[in-house]
């Protein structure tokens, strides 16, 4: 008898659950609707009236539509949780196949879907490189891609380390902006030596043109070059100047690298190129709270952070560290004023070289870890931004650690790219805050990925 009522009673839960579901939307919708006519000033165009009935301190008073909006994100949150946890136990039981697709595709998608959109309605204000658009992007239609493409100006307004005033995203449009360019770059012998351009090719690459056509002819190297150092050597020494092609450089020599040079001709990662100080990053305890020691985050996964992405700027001292703990690190790298991605293979290691335009040459859901420091700070567009941290999350894998290292901006700003941060809900096993100047602020955090059931 309990067995003949089972498929009605489910189906009354089923029900029941549904109409519950149903009713979130609705608040969902009606809060969005009240939300975008708040945003348009339907409410505000004639203050007067406001007054009249209310007077001038009670218009709005006690009324915060990202206060209401959290509310609703927590009660979907919430909900989402419960079916998921009904899912797990109707699995663990050999509940019926159909009523477990039928919640996982008629109820727990929409409802993920529905607090992912109201999520975004809380994104900080774009800034003004979001608003500019230029002539290609009217080739497309769809609103995302035309987001995607928008050149991002930086939030100071001045020329950033990349030495551009914007960022391009890459799917190979700006290719067209920067025709003579990369006809420049094209022109050339078939089977002969290329010209020594590679600055050319970069400069290609941070304003968008990525990735670059392939080319037919043969890469120039060091006339002199001489066979690396052993494995257990090259970690910590400084590589043979004679290994390096120093044209397009201002230094012709490691030495001349040192950060107490003024002419070095880098401005990011000072003395990045001095061993000494190298040994002592991430390995022995500072005065300051926002620098993490790699053990202690290692600790946090025992045994389980084996492959990694290091996002920065540096000449591989992260990836170096990790490696004598048996960990595989792969390190971005661009050749801004010094030859970064040289002296990281050299010392062993893996540079990979790319912009801060493109997306992540790595499949979904593979890395154990992505370690960022020195590539992004209060200058970044947060639409670009945004973008970023999606790609993050796409080559993290489930339970995988996003180690933000000394991120910093201005005081002012530190709310909104905090958000940024924190949006996709990451559990938190480190958060600090510290004072870096009067006006400046760091953020250092370790994020753990959660996963996902959808």
């Amino acid at each position: 008898m309990g067995r003949s009522c089972f498929p009605r009673c489910g189906f009354a839960r089923i029900i029941a659950w549904l109409q519950l579901v149903l009713g979130i939307l609705v608040i969902v919708v009606s809060i969005s609707s009240l939300f975008r006519f708040y945003s348009a000033g339907f409410f505000v165009h004639n203050e007067d009236i406001c007054r009249h009935f209310y007077g001038p301190k009670d218009v709005y008073q006690g009324f915060d539509i990202n206060d209401r909006i959290a509310e609703v994100l927590t009660t979907i949150e919430n909900l989402h949780k419960k079916l998921e946890m009904n899912l797990q136990q109707m699995e663990k039981s050999n509940t019926r196949l159909e009523y477990k697709k039928y919640l996982e595709v008629e109820v727990l998608r929409p409802v993920y879907s529905a607090y992912t959109a109201l999520k975004q309605l809380r994104l900080p204000k774009i800034g003004n490189g979001t608003v500019k658009e230029e002539s290609l992007i009217d080739t497309f239609t769809t609103e995302e891609i035309r987001k995607y493409i928008t050149p991002k100006e930086n939030r100071i307004g001045k020329i950033n380390f990349y030495g551009t005033e914007k960022i391009y995203n890459t799917i190979g449009h700006a290719c067209v902006l920067m025709k003579k360019e990369l006809e420049e770059y094209m022109d050339y012998d078939i089977g002969s030596y290329c010209k020594d351009d590679w600055n050319l090719a970069q400069k290609l690459m941070v304003n968008g043109c990525d990735p670059l056509p392939r080319r037919r002819c043969l890469t120039r190297a060091s006339k002199v070059f001489q066979k690396p150092y052993p494995i257990n050597e090259s970690l910590w020494k400084l590589p043979d100047d004679r290994n390096v092609r120093w044209g397009n450089y201002q230094c012709r020599n490691f030495g001349c690298l040192s950060g107490k040079n003024p002419k070095r001709g880098y401005t990011k990662c000072i003395g990045c190129f001095e061993m000494e100080k190298e040994k002592l990053k991430w390995v022995t305890n500072t005065s300051l709270q926002v620098d993490f020691l790699i053990r202690n985050v290692l600790a946090i996964k025992p045994g389980q952070i084996r492959i990694g992405l290091d996002y920065g700027v540096g000449t591989g001292t992260f990836a170096a560290r990790m490696r004598e703990l048996n960990v595989t690190i792969v390190s971005t790298a661009l050749n801004l004023g010094a030859p970064f991605n040289e002296i990281i293979a050299l010392r062993g290691l893996i540079p990979l070289y790319a912009t801060l335009n493109q997306r992540l040459p790595f499949f979904d859901n593979t890395m154990d870890l992505i370690h960022t420091t020195g590539f992004l700070d209060g200058w970044i567009d947060l639409l670009l931004m945004d973008f970023i941290i999606f790609d993050w999350d796409r080559v993290l894998r489930p339970g995988g650690l996003l180690w933000i290292d000394r991120f910093f901006c201005n005081k002012k700003d530190m709310e909104d790219y905090t958000y940024m941060f924190q949006q996709l809900r990451y559990k938190k096993h480190k958060w600090v805050i510290a004072p870096k100047s009067q006006h400046q602020v760091y953020l250092s955090a370790v994020l753990e990925k959660p996963p996902r059931a959808i």
